[in-house]
């Protein structure tokens, strides 16, 4: 185990060298945890083609999953940044193709959401609105919101439902104008409400952001069921 800048550390696993932070409680919300490794001696087959594992046909565990198979139904690697791998790791076809879909999320939905966009922003109840720069934080932690006269954040795994609202408005299909957004607050068990709305005439890269932070609900929630 080695020491690297911006609070993270290089640790070296089973399943490969992965780069965390040193302090747990400060992983990203989109992060799954390592899989246990089926035992080799309860699985004397692939568990996909049930080859029967010898000399010659060899053993090789998922890194996303922790099942066995042979080399033939496990032999592609690929990134796995939800589990902080520094090196593609060893996946089957259903991980791997999974892996693929979340690759596009981490090459270029968390540039938007990192980027930011502007957003007429409602806090609770209130019949006031401010027009403000919302970001995801860089640690994809938090949701940041800077207006002129106000500033907070929210932090995403306090976040306890998110509801992207359409227009209707593009040929063929429909585009996000606006978000709930349903939260408990650090230190409070009751829900706060805050609502996002596209504003003035240039509504397309606010679009995209709210279409990235719809994709961020996805892994965000399917994280919490592991």
């Amino acid at each position: 185990m080695s020491a690297v800048p911006d609070g993270k550390k290089l640790v070296r696993s089973p399943s490969g060298l992965r780069m965390v932070p040193e302090n747990g409680a400060f992983n990203s919300p989109f992060s799954l945890d390592e899989p246990q490794w089926v035992p080799d001696k309860e699985c004397p087959r692939c568990m996909q083609c049930e080859a029967k594992f010898d000399f010659i046909t060899r053993k090789h565990h998922c890194r996303r999953c922790g099942r066995c198979f042979c080399d033939k139904c496990c032999s592609k690697k690929l990134p796995l940044p939800r589990m902080c791998f520094v090196d593609p790791v060893r996946q089957c076809g259903e991980c791997s193709a999974i892996s693929q879909r979340e690759g596009d999320f981490y090459d270029r939905q968390l540039k938007v959401l990192t980027g930011g966009g502007t957003f007429l922003v409602t806090l609770g109840s209130s019949e006031k609105s401010e027009t403000m720069s919302c970001r995801l934080s860089n640690n994809h932690r938090y949701l940041f919101m800077d207006g002129d006269s106000s500033h907070f954040e929210v932090e995403l795994s306090r976040i306890t439902s998110m509801q992207v609202q359409t227009d209707g408005s593009t040929p063929g299909g429909s585009r996000a104008c606006g978000m709930l957004l349903q939260y408990r607050p650090p230190g409070s068990q009751e829900l706060q409400q805050l609502q996002l709305e596209t504003t003035g005439d240039d509504r397309k890269g606010p679009a995209a952001w709210l279409a990235a932070m719809h994709k961020a609900a996805k892994l965000l929630y399917e994280s919490r069921d592991q």
